[in-house]
This record gives structure tokens, C-alpha cells and sequence, in this order.
């Protein structure tokens, strides 16, 4: 039994350290702190508040001065002679004498540092361990040739020492490495010829089944990109859409008598739609303009696909990991899918900013093959703008690639500036933008299915989706949603359910009684209908794989949507797929980081400013994992993630380094695999409290 206070990890006394424990991560605040050119600050709903003076404004801005408000990650290059891209890649430049970098290779490697190397699996068991920051005052360690280091933090000697070879992430992958001699792993894929000269290589073998097999997929061609940019990319399927739409809207805001009846619902004539009427703002906006369209686009488009002709989605038994903005990209998607999970999708997108080709956006959507499942997620509201991406999406990666299974509407984004836009959690307060967002969706992505996250509501205690789910079935009698005698919408492919309203974020447990109340409603009209029956996913609070399986089981949902608690842990896909709680080793633990990192700079690059990508990424990816509870010094299993622990220590020196919550511990680790961080590279993570340098 544990001797612990309700809501503190039950941790075994000899493993708990007497000193105070930091303050628990606010994830509220860190969720709307990740991009800042496509998320702001989160912080609460004026609306939900009285409003504040201008004191009390003052006051609270002074109080946020200095918190992560705007993360800022500037690329850190190379040092001294910036080499031709070009050149390092092994051709000839265009422009000649008249680039502005260097054409000198060998000027160019003298003045670089030394290159570094990538652990192997094996190596990694090898690996000794620095030693903590935290942990100089009152160390549970008993490290052997300890040294000073970075004013007066401690390090084992020899902490990112590895005796391997060699190794190019990149080259071992796709046989060829595209940043050449700017590769921090050059001597992997170079070798002096017969003059003397040191040369690139290439293994033909590789590359050539590469090419068959494929990289990362869901590239964005240059043509394509450069239309969007200029707003010269036709697309048909959504002007034809969106002049039905206005047409439509017209005419029903025109129609009398109109009513409003005393549950807030607004009758046009006989028909009945809940919730307010609503005309988009941009309803005469044409994204096509006078420009001459793409070949490609000039096609009149097809007859719409039906729902029932739509490829179904069969989600049964799997596990799916949920889009995670800033933390959920290609390498940790593809650390969780060797772990075990079936359904990927990537990090939240703006249709806004995918129509303006940009290049950030569209990184989001790139799939790496090992990813069996994967879906894009699209926030926004204006009609437009989602369905035109959605059939930027459809002509460019599926039509081109097939490289999408499904693509995501968010419902679900609690943070102010997606939400006060009408998108995301605001989209469950208008519903019938809502159905005319899935039906253009579903029109201008063929076969691809459209699926859909929600919350429970917007305001607390004020649960709604239990009257929207059952909506979403089908197919309206005229093809489009929202429209007089409607059967159903443009019916979704599946739905997944966050136990939480808007307003809740993460201040309470995720209500599981009324994600089974939504499933037993949606399941009821499809028994009712005849229906084919799609996925319904949960989502809230997940942390074991025996939490797992008693919440499908108890609340009727195909599988749980994995968000937090893969952050933390990772491998909790493979503690669902094995029915068991896994007491990881601090070791195995390590060679899980290791693998993130070789996964990053297969994606970001190998060159500088890849390694220090990759290295920031992996410092987000720790700034969750350090608040993993190893089973073993635990009083009471399961874990729960609410449950916050004291000060401990591990039951090794690698196990009390992995808990560490300094952040500078989490740029040392990353050491261990990237080599030294330089000294113009700083991490800030999303949660202030873990940055106790900054704090003084």
C-alpha cells in the first residue's frame, strides 16, 4: 500500500531524495508555446473572464516578461569558410566566381572542427554517463573519474567517447549523402583517389533500390509550391464547391419565416439547423484569380465520390498516436512506430499556410515508409481555404504519391489564436460550418477518407458532442452538408473524442463515461440506418498498457489515441501491443534516444544546422521523458500520469540522469550522441520551470 499523499507517485522510500521537487509542468501553458509564426502564447479565454483593467493588464505582462513566449531557434552554420552547396555536393556552381561562398573544399574542412561520430546500439552499452547538474550537492551516484566541466558541473571522463567507425545516417539509408563535404560524418561516404584528392562515394547498389523503394515521402514539387505562392493554382473541385456553398447559403439566409427556438436552434422555414447561422466573411473569395491554371488542373471536375465508395478505414486493435504539434515530426513518429504503433499523423497544419505554399507547413506533411498509417492534419475555418487544401493535398500527394490514408479535420485546439479564428475546439460551437467543412473536404480528397478530432465541448460542464457525433454519418440528399432534409452529413471515416471540454485543457481527468455515451450514440444511428460502421477513437489520459485495454474495454472506443503519455514513454505502444507494463531499463531507455537522433538526422540533415536541428528536437523530446516514474521504484503499479513524484533517484547513475529536470542535463545527453553543442546554441523548452539557468 502507498505511503504517499493522494496525487504524488507512490515512489519506494529508499529512492526518494530530501530536497524539495520542482514544480509540476504546466502542459497547459507549454501547448500553445511551440511554433511562434503559427501559434501564440496560450493563456485563458478573455471571454471566459471578466475583463481586466488596464493596471491588471500591465501587471500581468510585466509578470510574463521573460517566460517562453516567443521561443526563438535561430540555425546555428558553419563556422568560418561557408562552403558552396553546390561544390559539397560534389558538381559545379552556376554561378562561379560571382557565389558569394567558397569554392575551396580543403580551406573549407581545415577550418571546421572535427567530425563527429554516431553510437551504435552497441556502443550505447559501452556509453559511460555524466553525471547530473542537480545532482552535485547530493549525489545517489558513485561515478568513477569525475572532472569539472562548464563551471563547475561534473562529467564522467569520456561521457560522448565512442571508439566505433564512422557513420553516415543519411548514407547508410539512401547510399548517398546530399550535403557532401558539409556532413559532420564526411569520412562514412569519402575516400582519397589515386592524386590524392578526397572524393564523395556512393553506393550504387543502395541507391538504385532506394529509388524503387522510396525515401521520405509526400514532397511538394517546385512547380506546385511556386503556384500556391503566387496564387496561380486552380483549383476546380473547390470554386465549384464553394459557389454550391454560397449559393446556398444565400438562399437560406434569405428564407422566412426564421426562428430561433428556446434550446438556440435557428429554423429557416421548416428546416431546422442547431446552432447559430453563420456566412463566411470570404464567401466571395476566389483563390483561382485571373492567372492561367496548371495544366494538370484544368480538367472540369469529377463527379463527386459517395461515402459508402470511400476507402473504410479499418482501425480495430490498433494503436494510434495522436498529432502532436512541435513534439510529433518524422523522427519521433518513426521512434513510436518502432516501438509498435500502427496509425501516425502528422503535426498540425494551417489550410491558410498551406495554400500559400509554405514551406514549413508542407514539411509537416512528409511520411517516412516505416509509418504504415498516416494522416494530415488541417485546422481551420473558412471554407475556401480547408477544402482547397484538402485538394491541394489530394492532387499533390495522393493522386501523385498515395502517401495519405486519411487527412484530419482538428476540432480540437484549445489554444487562443486557432480558437478566437473560429478554428479548431470553435468549430464544435457552429456546426453547420462544421458540415460544410467535412462535405468540401470529403468531395475534394476522392477516396480518402475524412477524419475528424473533437473535445467533449467548449465550456466546462457544458458537454456537446454527444448531438454532433451521430450528425456525422452519412450523406446529405443533395450532396453537400447543411442543407434542407439532410439525412446526415458528408459523412467522416472516423472520430476521435478528447474526454476534455475547450475549457478543461488538462486541469481534470479526461470524462470517459461520456466518450462511451458518444459511442453508444453514434453506434445506435448506425444500427438504426444501416450504416457501415467507422472507428471511434478516445483520447485523454492514457498511460499503461493495462489502462489501455481496460478503457476500450469499458468505454466501447476501437482504441485510445495516443498523446502524453507517448511524450513521456515512448515504448507504451509496445506495453498496449504486449498487454504488460514494461520496467524499461535505463539502457534500453538510451538506445531509444539514440535511435530518435539517428532519425533526426536522417530528416533535418547531417550537415551543422541539421545536427543542431536534430539536437533541439531531441531536447523537446527529453524535456517530456524526464517525467517518466521507472516501475520499479514504484509502490503501486499501474502509473498514472497525474500523478506527480518527489525528488528520487534512479536505480543506476544513467536512471537518476534520465529524471533529471534541468534542462542543461538534456543538452548533455544530447552530447552524448551529437557531439559538443556550440557555444552560440541554447535550448529554451516549453515549460519554464525546467529552465533553471535562466531562471539564476
Amino acid at each position: 500500500m502507498s505511503t504517499q499523499q493522494p496525487g504524488t507517485a507512490p515512489i519506494k522510500p529508499e529512492y526518494l531524495l530530501h530536497r524539495p521537487a520542482q514544480p509540476a509542468p504546466d502542459d497547459d501553458a507549454a501547448e500553445g508555446s511551440g511554433n511562434i509564426r503559427r501559434h501564440a502564447r496560450d493563456s485563458r479565454d478573455a471571454r471566459d473572464e471578466p475583463r481586466k483593467s488596464k493596471a491588471e493588464r500591465k501587471a500581468e505582462k510585466k509578470a510574463r516578461s521573460g517566460m517562453n513566449t516567443g521561443r526563438r531557434f535561430g540555425k546555428v552554420r558553419d563556422a568560418g569558410v561557408q562552403l558552396c552547396y553546390a561544390i559539397a555536393g560534389g558538381g559545379g556552381c552556376e554561378y562561379g566566381e560571382k557565389c558569394r561562398n567558397n569554392h575551396d573544399v580543403s580551406l573549407y574542412l581545415a577550418s571546421q572542427p572535427p567530425e563527429l561520430r554516431l553510437p551504435t546500439a552497441e556502443d550505447v552499452k559501452r556509453m559511460s554517463v555524466p553525471l547530473p547538474l542537480e545532482s552535485q550537492d547530493e549525489s545517489p551516484m558513485e561515478g568513477e573519474g569525475k572532472t569539472e566541466r562548464d563551471g563547475g558541473a561534473t562529467a564522467t571522463e569520456g561521457e560522448a567517447a565512442v571508439k566505433s567507425e564512422t557513420r553516415c545516417p543519411l548514407f547508410d539509408e539512401l547510399g548517398v549523402c546530399q550535403f557532401g563535404f558539409r556532413c559532420r560524418y564526411l569520412s562514412a561516404h569519402s575516400k582519397l583517389n589515386e592524386s590524392g584528392v578526397l572524393t564523395l562515394v556512393t553506393d550504387e547498389d543502395k541507391r538504385a533500390r532506394m529509388a524503387v523503394a522510396g525515401a521520405e515521402m509526400n514532397r511538394l514539387n517546385a512547380e506546385a509550391q511556386k503556384a500556391l505562392r503566387s496564387k496561380k493554382y486552380a483549383l476546380p473541385i473547390m470554386s465549384a464547391y464553394h459557389k454550391e456553398d454560397t449559393k446556398d447559403l444565400a438562399k437560406r439566409a434569405t428564407k422566412a419565416p426564421v426562428r430561433v427556438t428556446e434550446g438556440g436552434a435557428v429554423i429557416f422555414g421548416e428546416a431546422e439547423q442547431e446552432g447559430p447561422m453563420e456566412v463566411d466573411d470570404d464567401v466571395v473569395e476566389k483563390r483561382t484569380g485571373d492567372a492561367a491554371p496548371l495544366e494538370a488542373a484544368e480538367d472540369t471536375p469529377d463527379v463527386p465520390m459517395r461515402w459508402t465508395e470511400k476507402k473504410r478505414l479499418q482501425w480495430e486493435g490498433k494503436t494510434y498516436l495522436a498529432p502532436l504539434t512541435t513534439v510529433g515530426n518524422l523522427p519521433f513518429r518513426r521512434l513510436c512506430v518502432s516501438y509498435g504503433a500502427d496509425i501516425t499523423c502528422g503535426e498540425m497544419g494551417l489550410a491558410t499556410s498551406f495554400l500559400s505554399g509554405g514551406k514549413e507547413e508542407w514539411s509537416l506533411v512528409r511520411r517516412h515508409p516505416s509509418e504504415r498509417m498516416f494522416g494530415i492534419q488541417i485546422a481551420g475555418s473558412k471554407v475556401p481555404a480547408v477544402v482547397g487544401a484538402a485538394e491541394v493535398i489530394g492532387r499533390e500527394l495522393v493522386d501523385k504519391g498515395g502517401g495519405v490514408d486519411f487527412v484530419d479535420l482538428n476540432c480540437g485546439c484549445p489554444i487562443d489564436l486557432v480558437f478566437k479564428s473560429g478554428s479548431g475546439s470553435a468549430l464544435l460551437d457552429t456546426p453547420a460550418r462544421l458540415a460544410r467543412l467535412v462535405a468540401g473536404m470529403s468531395r475534394a480528397l476522392g477516396e480518402v477518407p475524412v477524419t475528424i478530432k473533437m473535445r467533449t465541448g467548449v465550456k466546462e460542464g457544458r458537454n456537446t458532442v454527444h448531438k454532433l457525433m451521430p450528425r456525422m454519418l452519412g450523406e446529405g440528399t443533395k450532396g453537400s452538408a447543411g442543407t434542407e432534409g439532410e439525412k446526415g452529413w458528408m459523412g467522416v471515416g472516423a472520430m476521435t473524442l478528447h474526454g476534455r471540454t475547450r475549457q478543461q485543457r488538462y486541469t481534470k481527468l479526461a470524462d470517459w463515461e461520456y466518450i462511451k455515451t458518444c459511442v453508444d450514440a453514434v453506434r445506435a444511428r448506425e444500427a438504426d440506418e444501416d450504416l457501415p460502421r467507422i472507428p471511434i477513437f478516445g483520447n485523454g489520459d492514457c498511460y499503461s498498457g493495462t489502462a489501455y485495454w481496460d478503457t476500450v474495454a469499458a468505454s466501447g472506443v476501437d482504441g485510445v489515441m495516443v498523446a502524453r503519455g507517448a511524450l513521456i514513454k515512448p515504448w507504451i505502444f509496445t506495453e498496449i501491443n504486449e498487454h504488460r507494463e514494461w520496467d524499461i531499463s535505463s539502457r534500453e531507455r538510451l538506445e531509444g534516444i539514440r535511435k530518435y537522433a539517428e532519425f533526426g538526422l536522417t530528416h533535418f540533415g547531417t550537415d551543422t544546422a541539421g545536427v543542431n536541428t536534430t539536437r533541439r528536437y531531441l531536447c523537446e523530446a527529453l524535456s517530456f521523458q524526464y517525467r517518466y516514474v521507472p516501475l520499479g521504484i514504484l509502490e503501486v503499479l499501474p502509473a498514472k500520469m497525474n500523478e506527480r513524484p518527489g525528488a528520487f533517484r534512479g536505480r543506476d547513475d544513467l536512471e537518476t540522469l534520465l529524471a533529471s529536470g534541468d534542462s542543461r542535463d538534456w543538452v548533455r545527453i544530447s552530447e552524448m550522441f551529437l557531439g559538443p553543442a556550440p557555444e552560440e546554441w541554447s535550448f529554451v523548452p516549453k515549460h519554464r520551470s525546467n529552465a533553471y539557468e535562466s531562471q539564476g
